[in-house]
């Protein structure tokens, strides 16, 4: 093929189709243009201008072409003359390719910002609409307010108007058209309860007026039936329920402005709780306390007088109150003249053991008590009521006579109005009964003498009445003003005189007392019983008590579920001056404990768990402070020697005789230690206690249970049982003697004069010795002196008459001596020979 042949085929192949290129001008932002070529291929036969589709690839070239038509004119012509455009260069291609890289960065960055730009835009429009329907929304509700108050208004002159005209036949009064408004003040308020759509409590704006023809809606009311306008307005009650809104936000706003408040503080008191108080911000109260120099928290504690300066700091009035403020008002107030109404007298009887208390008791009221007390001696305090021939009554409270029940005879003093003083004319004045008159001195109260066995042979009633003088006791028969009656128990003799005597004794008392009251008392004796649970005895001093009532007994509280005189009848109530058996407490009460009848059960349990509280610290305390004394003793004297007792009893005053006899029994180095003390039997619990602490289990007039007993023989528990005092303090009290060290004392034996030492060979030194004084004997202690000193102090191991072992040499006798493990023996040393014998204490 030839060169003319090469040359016109492309020539005929553009003649067949021909391509059209244009340079087009784009403008980017920031300034920054571009020209870009752009080719158009066309056929031979090019089609009609109007009716060919734009393609994809050509629509950047149509946006252009009106901006870049007079620069793509010249080319499009010479395409149309069959111009052959140039091929681009590699070097070209790489600028262009780069070129338009450029351009997309640059474009991707500009769109960025666009939308930044108009994203910030519509923030600020939003947030202009968002102020403008608050602004509206406040407008309407500020206009809604407006037109509520004024409606309000107007509907009162109109409501004081109808009221004030007469009413006419037909129509209804103004009190009936309130009374049925405020029926219908539900369907009235409407959605005014919630204030509309904006914040709670604001009042409604007024409905639009009805479009003329609508249909009512909603109940006819005649309020709305004489209403002027068709118009709906907010209720009387609903602007009522408002009104009272806005004054309780008011009342709850600081009291800065409004005055200074009273504020009640107790003796300590949280920050958070006494700017409740004071309503006041918790945050301000701790502002208060840091000027101060305090750094406090809401849930730190302060006392009353940080908490008033703070107070004062607002101009507060702080009035202080104590914790102990719950007793106030507890035994109520004196009673007046008027209700005083006469009273049997209470009769506490005295005196030594075995002198014939309890006997002449019995012989007053006709019965046996006597037989069915444990040893013959009353070990509980007793309270019976004796009614007279004349129909008189008397109270009579029976104590015991043992040394150990000291508490209970002032316990019984205390509660009385007159002590019987029981002496034995065959026994006279004895320790006890000086005790007696002691509790009576001491409780001001007056006493009788009564010289009971007076009929047996060796009764002599005039001795007693002397031995009395001792005590500044004159009776009646040697001038002084104290009655002395003679009586028998057991012959019944001067029973009459007795009874006048306390009679006329009470009727110069004049004994009076109010039973229409809430009942007061003093608690007598307290018992755990297994079938009726807490049984407290109590002597009622005034009031009336009665089934049911709610009561407080010391740190004990409860409902009366039942009450039951001496002889176990149930009765509904019990007047002043009557001994009363009361059940239903939640535990037995302290003996001597006092006995009130409260208005509820919260008032019951607020002062039962405050005496509860305050009598723990008593006791943490006490243990406190005797555990440091223990202490001072130990280092003092050497480790104290304790017995640990677990204490079981049948009443509360017999634990705590008990406790008291036990504690006299201690000395410096040995003592008893009740680990825990009771009422009631004795329980698995107690067992468990006296096992972990090494401690023995002592029942008194109680038993154990059968899960008690079964775990005591497995741990090795022991467990005694008494039913009289003074055993079980004898028992105790040999226990503790045999805790005492032993007592080693010297006796001396006799000495010898070491006349010459003589060294034997497998023997060592032996010295030749003549006793001088007493004897000697084989394996006593020996003591070699010398010089009137002491160097040596051992055993004697070897003792020989000539050569001859010999148990003991008599003085003038010659022998020879050796030491256990000592050999540095001279002429002239002597040796004191003596024996140690080990003596067993006992305490006294």
């Amino acid at each position: 093929m030839s060169d003319t042949d090469e040359t016109k085929r492309p020539a005929k192949t553009l003649s067949l189709k021909k391509t059209e290129t244009s340079t087009v001008k784009q403008s980017f932002s920031h300034g920054r243009t571009k020209a870009v070529v752009v080719e158009k291929k066309r056929s031979a036969t090019p089609p009609v201008a109007a009716k060919a589709p734009a393609k994809p690839a050509d629509k950047p070239a149509e946006k252009a072409a009106p901006a870049a038509a007079p620069a793509a004119a010249k080319p499009a012509a010479q395409a149309t003359r069959g111009v052959v455009l140039r091929q681009l260069s590699d070097e070209e291609k790489a600028r262009r390719a780069a070129a338009l890289a450029d351009a997309r960065v640059s474009d991707s960055e500009a769109r960025r910002l666009a939308d930044q730009e108009a994203e910030r835009k519509a923030r600020e429009e939003e947030q202009l609409k968002a102020e403008r329907v608050a602004a509206e929304k406040r407008k309407v509700e500020e206009d809604a307010r407006k037109a509520a108050d004024e409606a309000a208004k107007k509907r009162a002159e109109q409501e004081a108007a109808r009221r004030q005209e007469p009413a006419k036949p037909g129509e209804v009064a103004p009190v009936e058209t309130a009374r049925r408004r405020l029926e219908n003040e539900e369907e009235d308020d409407g959605g005014g309860k919630k204030g509309g759509p904006g914040k709670p409590g604001a009042p409604k704006a007024p409905a639009p007026k009805k479009a003329e023809g609508e249909r009512r809606r909603g109940k006819l009311t005649v309020t709305k039936a004489l209403s002027d306008d068709d118009e709906r307005v907010r209720s009387v009650a609903s602007y009522r329920r408002h009104l009272q809104r806005v004054n309780k936000g008011h009342q709850q706003q600081p009291a800065g402005p409004a005055g200074p408040r009273d504020i009640i503080v107790p003796e300590t008191i949280t920050v958070a709780d006494l700017a409740n108080r004071m309503a006041r911000r918790t945050v301000d109260v701790i502002k208060v306390l840091m000027k101060n120099g305090m750094m406090a928290t809401p849930a730190d504690v302060i006392d009353a007088d940080t908490a008033e300066l703070v107070a004062a700091e607002y101009g507060h009035v702080v009035k202080r109150v104590a914790e102990s403020d719950v007793l106030e008002g507890l035994t109520g107030a004196k009673d007046e003249d008027a209700n005083l109404q006469p009273r049997p007298p209470v009769v506490t009887v005295m005196g030594h053991v075995d002198h014939g208390k309890t006997s002449l008791l019995d012989a007053m009221r006709k019965s046996d008590v006597v037989s069915g007390e444990a040893g013959g001696i009353t070990q509980h305090i007793g309270a019976y009521q004796v009614n007279l021939k004349s129909g008189q009554k008397i109270t009579f409270l029976d104590t015991p006579g043992h040394a150990a029940f000291t508490q209970m005879r002032a316990r019984g003093a205390k509660v009385t109005d007159l002590v019987i003083l029981v002496v034995a004319a065959d026994d006279g004045v004895m320790p006890q009964t000086v005790e007696a008159i002691a509790h009576a001195k001491a409780a001001g109260v007056p006493m009788i003498v009564a010289v009971n066995k007076i009929d047996k042979g060796d009764a002599n009633p005039t001795r007693v009445k002397t031995e009395l003088l001792q005590h500044e006791i004159q009776v009646e028969d040697l001038g002084g003003e104290t009655q002395a009656v003679e009586v028998s128990a057991t012959k019944g003799i001067g029973l009459d005189k007795l009874e006048e005597a306390i009679m006329l004794q009470a009727e110069i008392l004049d004994l009076k007392a109010n039973p229409d009251r809430a009942a007061e008392g003093a608690v007598i004796e307290a018992k755990l019983d297994k079938g009726r649970g807490p049984v407290a005895t109590v002597l009622v001093q005034r009031g009336t008590l009665k089934v049911g009532d709610i009561v407080v007994a010391g740190a004990e509280w409860g409902r009366v579920r039942l009450l039951a005189n001496e002889r176990g009848e149930t009765v509904q109530s019990a007047g002043p001056s009557t001994p009363i058996e009361v059940l239903g407490l939640s535990a037995p009460p302290e003996a001597g404990d006092e006995m009130v009848v409260v208005e509820s059960e919260a008032r019951a349990r607020e002062v039962a768990e405050y005496r509860g509280r305050k009598r723990r610290e008593q006791r943490q305390a006490t243990s406190s402070r005797q555990t440091l004394d223990q202490l001072l003793q130990t280092r003092e004297a050497g480790e104290k020697r304790l017995l640990p007792l677990v204490l079981k009893t049948d009443v509360q005053g017999s634990s705590e005789a008990i406790q008291g006899a036990l504690a006299k029994l201690g000395t410096s180095e040995v003592g008893a230690q009740i680990l825990q003390s009771g009422v009631g039997g004795i329980t698995e619990s107690d067992v468990i206690l006296a096992h972990a602490s090494g401690a023995a289990v002592i029942g008194f007039n109680v038993r154990a249970n059968n899960m008690a007993r079964d775990r005591a023989k497995r741990d090795g528990v022991e467990i005694r049982y008494y039913n009289i005092i003074y055993n079980l303090v004898d028992d105790v009290k040999a226990a503790l003697s045999g805790l005492l060290t032993p007592e080693t004392r010297e006796k001396f034996l006799g000495n010898a004069e070491i006349l010459e030492v003589f060294n034997i060979s497998k023997v060592g030194k032996v010295a030749g010795c003549r006793v001088t004084e007493g004897s000697v004997k084989r394996g006593a202690k020996v003591r070699l002196i010398r010089d009137n000193v002491v160097i040596h102090e051992g055993d004697l191991s070897t003792l020989k008459r000539f050569k001859d072992e010999v148990r003991e040499v008599q003085a003038g006798q010659e022998c020879g001596m050796a030491f256990t493990n000592y050999q540095d023996m001279q002429k002239g040393d002597v040796i004191e020979c003596f024996d140690v014998e080990t003596i067993q204490r006992a305490l006294g």
